[in-house]
C-alpha cells in the first residue's frame, strides 16, 4: 500500500518527521518498507538514529527550491531548425524566458499566438538536478547549456519522470489552472511516499482513511473524515434500476447511484499525480474517480454504462441481477480476455447475462469509454472467500480483489458511492440523480465485547485504568461504555476484524497493545506456576524415527499435503482404474493441480525424486507426514500418518577412494529397514512375498521384487522396487527405485515400552558353520525361526552366509549355510553342551522343515 503524505495530511494533521512517522506505524504493526521522496527534502539515513530503531529504506529525489519552480507557459512557438520541437515562452515568476522541449502535448498549441489561458507546468532552472527521462532507471542528471539546432538551452519544462513523480515521459506536466506561478515546486505539491506493508488482518487499513486513523491514534491527533454527501439535482432514481440478490450471504449489500450528461476527460493534475504516487495508472475522470475512492476510504467501485444497459434491457429500466454462474456462461473482462466462468462464481448481471465478475472486474460489453453519457455508479459487498477463491480460479488479481478477498464492511458501500457521485459531477460537469438504489438484505452483527484492567494486565503485563483502555479503543473509532471497571466495547461499522467472546477480547488486546506501544511494554518475569511438564510419547517417537533413517543415511524432505488425482494415478499401473471420487476435495484451491488432500505419501515423495533425480548420482530420501481419506456423512476426512522411503543411484557416494559404483537393490532397502527396527528396539517383523490377489497397497510395486511388512497379524506396509508400468509414469534414470510405504501409526504402536538390555559377556563365545539342504520353496525366515527356536537362550548369534543352487543339492532343493554363534553368561561352555545344542537344533529342523545337513 502506498501512501503519500500530502493525501494523509487530508485526514490527520501530521507535525511528525517523516521518518519518525514511518517508525511509529511500523510499532504499531503497519511495516513501513520504503520511504520514498518526492521533492521534500531527503533525511541523511533511514530512522531517527535511535539505539534498535529500525532503519527504513529511503529513496527519492529532492527539489531545489530555488532551481525547480511554477511557471506559465505564455506561447508556443515553432522551432526554426525542427518539426518535433517547440519554443515555449515562459515566465517563471522572476523573467521570461525561451524553453526548448520536444513534449508531444504542446503540438497542439503551437503557433496560437498568446495563449488565452497560460499552461501552468513545472520548470528546472539551469543547474537543477532531476532524473534524465531518456535513459532507463532513475539517473540523476544535472542541466547545463547547450545548442540544440542552433538553438541556446539551458533550462527545462518538467515532465512527471524527471521529477520522480512516476515513468511517465510522453509529455510535461500541465497543472492545474490555480497553480501559482514562481512558487517552488516542492512547497506546492512536494511528497514523500510510504510504502506499507499490510498483513492481511489490517485490511480495515488498505486505504488513505484507513493508514490516517492509525496515525491519528498513535499520535493522539483528530481524525478528519472526507465528506460522503453529493449534490443531487437530477429526478428520483427509484425507478431508473432496479435490484435483485438471489443470495445474501455471498453479496450482502448491492447500492447504485446514476449521474448523467457527463463529459469524459483527462482528471484534475492533482488528481493524477495523487493515483501515480498511489501506484495506479490516470484513465479518465470517470475511471478516475472510482479508482480514487477505492484508495482514499478502500471501498472498490464500479462504474457501467447506463445507457448500454438500459439498450440491453430494450430501452427499460435495467434490473441488476447478482447470483452464481451458470453451466457454460461466459463473460469478456475489461482486460479483453474471454473468460470461461466457475459455477461457484459470483457475477454482476443483467437480463442478458452477466456484466461483471464480482469483485473482481467488470466486464467489457458495458464500460465507460469517451463516448459514455451516463453512468451506473455500483459500490457492494462480497463474500471475501468467495472472491478470493474466484481470483485464484481465474488467476485474475485486481485492486478490488485484493480488498475484497480480504474483507470490506457493507457499511462502506453507499459511502463509496456517494464520494464518487460527487467526484464525477465536480470533475465531469454531469447532474447526479437524487438518491440511491440499495438493497441490504443481510447487514452484518457488529461484535460488543468487554474488557477490563485485569486482563489488560495478566496478557500484557502493563496496568491501565478502565478510562483509559476506553480512551485508547475510541482513537480506533470503538464506541465505549465505561462501568465500574468493566469497559464494554462496540466495534466501528468499518471494521469486520473483532470477534466475540475470547477471540474478541484478544483481538481487543492486541489494538491495546499497539496502541499504548509495543516497545513500551515492559519485559516481566513469568508470574504464574509453571504447569507439570507432560511428555508427549507419540511425538516423541516420531522424532526418534527421524533421527534413526537420517543416521541411516536418508535425507527428509517434506511435500504438499494437496495434490490432483492425477498426479496420484500415476502410482498406478494402469492409471485409469484410479478411484478419482474417494478424495477430499479442496474448496479453494492454490492451484487447479492441487485440488484434492493427498491419499498417498508415496505419490508425494516420487515427485521428488523425479525433480532429483538427474541432479545427483544417489538418492535417499524419506518423509514423514499424513495422508487423508474422505469419511462418509463427515465434512472432515480422517488422518492416517504415514511413512515413506525411497532409494536410487549408487550404493556409496562417490568418494577419492575406490567406491561400490553398483546400484541400490532391494537388499539395501530392507537393510535400513532391518537396522530401524533394531534401534527402535522391535522383533520379529516379517518380509512376506505378495499372495496372487494383493490389492492397490502393492500394485505399485514390482510383483517379484517386493514384500509386505508384518508384526504378528499387524500389517506394517510395503516395500520394494517400483513396478516397470507406474516407473514409466515419472522420468527417471535407468537405476531401480526402491520405495518403501508403511504405515507410522503401527509402526509407534510397535515399539516397546522398555527395551530389554544384557550386559556384556565375559565368557567366550563357540563358533560354528551349519550348511542345510531344504526345499527350494520354503523360506530363510522359516530356517531362522526353528534355529533361533531351538537355540534357545544360548544361541547369541545367527547369521546366513551362503545360498547354494546346483546338482550337488538336487532338483527342487536349495543349500542354506549359516553362522552360529554360542555363548552364556554364566560360565564357559564346553563341547557337550555346544554339542547337545546342534544335535537339538539339526533335530527340529529335520522334524519341521525336512531339511538336512549338508554333506
Amino acid at each position: 500500500m502506498k501512501v503519500p503524505i500530502s493525501w494523509l495530511k487530508d485526514f490527520v494533521e501530521i507535525e511528525l518527521p517523516v521518518d519518525e512517522l514511518a517508525h511509529r506505524l511500523t510499532m504499531a504493526g503497519l511495516e513501513v518498507d520504503e520511504i520514498r521522496f518526492v521533492g521534500l527534502p531527503l533525511p541523511g539515513s533511514g530512522g531517527d538514529g535511535k539505539p534498535g530503531q529500525p532503519v527504513t529504506k529511503i529513496s527519492g529525489i529532492e527539489w531545489d527550491p530555488e532551481k525547480i519552480v511554477t511557471a506559465a507557459v505564455l506561447e508556443v512557438k515553432p522551432h526554426p531548425n525542427a518539426d518535433r520541437l517547440v519554443l515555449c515562452e515562459l515566465d517563471d515568476g522572476a523573467q521570461t524566458h525561451i524553453v526548448l522541449t520536444g513534449a508531444p502535448n504542446l503540438y497542439p498549441y503551437k503557433g496560437l499566438g498568446k495563449l488565452e489561458k497560460p499552461l501552468k507546468v513545472a520548470y528546472a532552472r539551469e543547474g537543477a538536478r532531476i532524473y534524465d527521462g531518456h535513459q532507463p532507471g532513475q539517473a540523476l542528471t544535472t542541466l547545463k547549456r547547450a545548442k540544440i539546432r542552433g538553438v541556446e538551452s539551458y533550462s527545462m519544462i518538467c515532465s512527471e519522470k524527471e521529477l520522480g513523480i512516476s515513468e511517465s515521459h510522453e509529455g510535461v506536466i500541465i497543472l492545474d489552472d490555480e497553480a501559482p506561478v514562481g512558487v517552488a515546486l516542492v512547497d506546492y505539491m512536494g511528497d514523500a511516499v510510504l510504502d506499507i506493508s499490510l498483513t492481511p488482518n489490517l485490511a480495515r487499513d488498505a486505504n488513505i482513511l484507513g493508514v490516517a486513523r492509525e496515525v491519528a491514534a498513535i499520535t493522539g491527533k483528530p481524525l478528519r473524515h472526507p465528506d460522503y454527501d453529493f449534490r443531487a439535482e437530477g429526478a428520483a432514481l427509484d425507478d431508473m434500476v432496479s435490484i435483485v440478490i438471489e443470495e445474501p450471504e455471498l453479496n450482502p449489500r448491492f447500492a447504485v447511484g446514476l449521474i448523467r450528461e457527463i463529459e469524459i476527460s483527462a482528471s484534475p493534475y492533482w488528481v493524477q499525480r495523487r493515483l501515480h504516487l498511489a501506484g495506479m495508472r490516470p484513465i479518465n475522470n470517470i475511471v478516475d474517480a472510482t479508482n480514487y475512492v477505492m484508495l482514499e476510504i478502500g471501498q472498490p467501485l464500479h462504474a457501467f454504462d447506463y445507457d448500454l444497459l438500459v439498450k440491453r434491457a430494450g430501452g427499460k429500466a435495467p434490473t441488476i441481477i447478482t447470483r452464481r454462474a451458470r453451466q457454460g456462461e461466459e463473460l469478456t473482462t475489461l482486460d479483453g480476455v474471454k473468460r470461461r466462468l466457475d459455477d461457484f462464481t459470483v457475477l454482476v448481471c443483467d437480463t442478458l447475462g452477466p456484466v461483471a465478475m464480482a469483485g473482481v472486474m467488470g466486464g467489457l460489453e458495458t464500460e465507460v469509454t469517451e463516448n459514455t453519457r451516463s453512468v451506473l455508479l455500483e459500490g457492494a459487498s462480497w463474500n471475501f472467500i468467495n472472491t478470493r477463491r474466484t481470483v485464484n480460479a481465474q488467476k485474475l488479481p485486481s485492486e478490488a480483489a485484493y480488498r475484497f478477498s480480504r474483507g470490506v464492511h457493507p457499511a462502506m458501500a453507499t459511502r463509496g458511492v456517494g464520494r464518487g457521485l460527487e467526484m464525477m459531477r465536480r470533475w465531469s460537469g454531469g447532474v447526479v440523480y437524487r438518491g440511491l438504489v440499495d438493497n441490504y438484505p443481510l447487514p452484518p452483527v457488529d461484535s460488543v465485547v468487554e474488557i477490563g484492567p485485569p486482563e489488560v494486565r495478566r496478557w500484557l503485563g502493563i496496568d491501565l485504568s478502565a478510562v483509559e483502555i476506553a480512551e485508547i479503543l475510541e482513537r480506533l473509532e470503538f464506541k465505549t461504555v465505561v462501568q465500574g471497571e468493566r469497559v464494554l466495547a462496540a466495534t466501528p461499522d468499518h471494521r469486520l476484524d473483532i470477534g466475540t467472546g475470547v477471540i474478541g477480547v484478544a483481538d481487543l488486546m492486541e489494538e491495546i497493545a499497539r496502541i499504548y506501544g509495543y516497545e513500551r511494554i515492559p519485559e516481566t518475569r513469568m508470574a504464574d506456576e509453571l504447569p507439570h511438564q507432560l511428555g508427549n510419547p507419540e511425538f516423541e517417537r516420531e522424532e526418534r524415527v527421524r533421527d534413526l533413517l537420517v543416521n541411516l543415511g536418508l535425507q527428509e524432505v517434506v511435500t504438499y499435503r494437496m495434490t490432483s488425482p492425477e498426479r496420484e494415478s500415476r502410482l498406478l499401473p494402469d492409471p485409469s482404474q484410479a478411484e478419482t471420487d474417494a478424495y477430499v476435495r479442496i474448496a479453494n484451491p492454490i492451484a487447479n493441480d492441487r485440488n484434492v488432500l493427498r491419499r498417498s505419501l508415496l505419490s508425494s515423495l516420487l515427485e521428488v525424486v523425479e525433480r532429483n533425480a538427474r541432479l545427483g548420482e544417489r538418492l535417499a530420501l524419506f518423509e514423514i507426514g499424513p495422508v487423508f481419506h474422505a469419511l462418509p456423512g463427515s465434512d472432515l476426512p480422517e488422518e492416517e500418518a504415514r511413512l515413506a522411503l525411497a532409494l536410487c543411484g549408487r550404493r556409496q557416494p562417490p568418494a577419492w577412494q575406490a567406491s561400490e559404483a553398483a546400484a541400490m537393490d532391494f537388499y539395501d532397502l530392507k537393510g535400513i529397514l532391518e537396522g530401524l527396527f533394531s534401534a527402535l528396539g522391535i522383533e520379529g517383523v516379517r518380509f512376506e512375498p505378495p499372495g496372487a490377489a494383493e490389492g492397490v497397497s502393492s500394485s505399485s510395486f514390482h510383483p517379484g521384487k517386493c514384500a509386505r511388512l508384518r508384526l504378528g497379524e499387524r500389517e506394517l506396509g510395503w516395500m520394494g522396487e517400483l513396478h516397470p508400468l507406474v516407473r514409466a509414469h515419472y522420468e527417471l534414470p535407468d537405476a531401480p527405485l526402491l520405495a518403501a510405504d508403511l504405515s507410522l501409526a503401527a509402526l509407534l504402536e510397535c515399539i516397546p515400552a522398555h527395551i530389554q538390555v544384557e550386559p556384556l559377556a565375559a565368557y567366550p563365545p563357540v563358533l560354528e558353520d551349519l550348511a542345510l539342504v531344504l526345499d527350494e520353496a520354503i523360506p530363510a525366515e522359516r530356517v531362522e525361526q526353528v534355529i533361533r527356536a531351538a537355540g534357545g537362550r544360548m544361541l547369541k548369534g545367527l547369521r546366513l552366509f551362503d545360498v547354494y543352487r546346483g546338482g550337488q543339492t538336487g532338483e527342487g532343493k536349495k543349500s542354506l549355510a549359516y553362522s552360529l554363534t554360542y555363548q552364556s553368561s554364566e560360565k564357559t561352555l564346553t563341547d557337550e553342551e555346544v554339542l547337545k545344542i546342534r544335535q537339538r537344533i539339526i533335530r527340529e529342523l529335520e522334524k519341521e522343515l525336512g531339511a538336512k545337513l549338508r554333506a
